[in-house]
């Protein structure tokens, strides 16, 4: 049956091989079945810039979406809150294509809106306002300025301050809000939800003004890979081993 897979929160990185492994088998043997691949979002544990393609560990991932979207099945990446940077030279390597952060789609008849997640966490200020710090162009175009290795060295930095301040949060902090959850849903008219970042892979019902909403919360790949599969009978986690 025709089908569309959404993942998100694979952190890769050259030192967890397992992942790695997980994603290339994924990509090699599962994901060439599905009309369409989305990310949406953390695809790497960090994106330092596009200036960073050809280390051999990145290339290995952008030659398996390659192949894959080359091939058979279109690959769609959403920026998520450790690879923001990701740009066209990325998208263009992997031959994806970038979406914008939420995107609403027709999905077998459903109207479906795919976002990151972390957005809808507005519980926790402090990380808001650094993601709209972050987010600016003139940030942006601040910090790509700087050398790589300067690059890669402040965002390791700010890794690590990042899961201090994680030991101190509460854990509700750091889940979506009730009420952005409903907002984004009044503003585009009640459709189904797909998110990640906050790693707690769930299926939701949601009562918005008379209405039940379905939102569906992807899986990090931490101890095992995960994907939603959504045709047009629905939606249901599948678990990657």
């Amino acid at each position: 049956m025709s089908h569309t897979l959404f993942i998100s929160d694979l952190h890769l990185c050259e030192s967890q091989p397992r992942t790695t492994r997980l994603f290339l088998d994924f990509a090699r043997n599962t994901a060439p079945q599905a009309d369409a691949l989305y990310i949406l979002g953390d695809l790497f544990e960090y994106w330092a810039g596009d200036d960073d393609l050809n280390t051999p560990f990145h290339q290995q991932i952008i030659a398996a979406i390659r192949e894959l979207s080359k091939k058979v099945t279109p690959v769609f990446i959403m920026h998520g809150n450790r690879d923001f940077l990701m740009d066209e030279q990325l998208a263009q390597s992997c031959q994806a294509t970038l979406l914008t952060d939420p995107t609403l789609l027709d999905l077998y008849g459903t109207a479906t809106l795919l976002t990151h997640g972390d957005a809808l966490c507005t519980d926790d200020t402090e990380y808001q306002a650094f993601r709209q710090q972050v987010r600016q162009p003139a940030w942006r175009n601040s910090f790509l300025a700087q050398p790589l290795a300067q690059r890669k060295a402040q965002i390791e930095q700010l890794r690590k301050m990042s899961e201090e301040q994680k030991q101190t949060k509460a854990m509700e902090i750091m889940d979506v809000s009730p009420a952005a959850v409903a907002e984004l849903f009044r503003a585009y008219h009640y459709p189904r939800l797909i998110h990640g970042h906050t790693h707690r892979q769930k299926h939701h019902l949601h009562e918005v003004d008379g209405r039940t909403c379905d939102r569906w919360v992807l899986g990090d790949w931490h101890d095992t890979g995960n994907a939603l599969r959504c045709d047009a009978a629905g939606c249901s986690f599948q678990k990657l081993e």
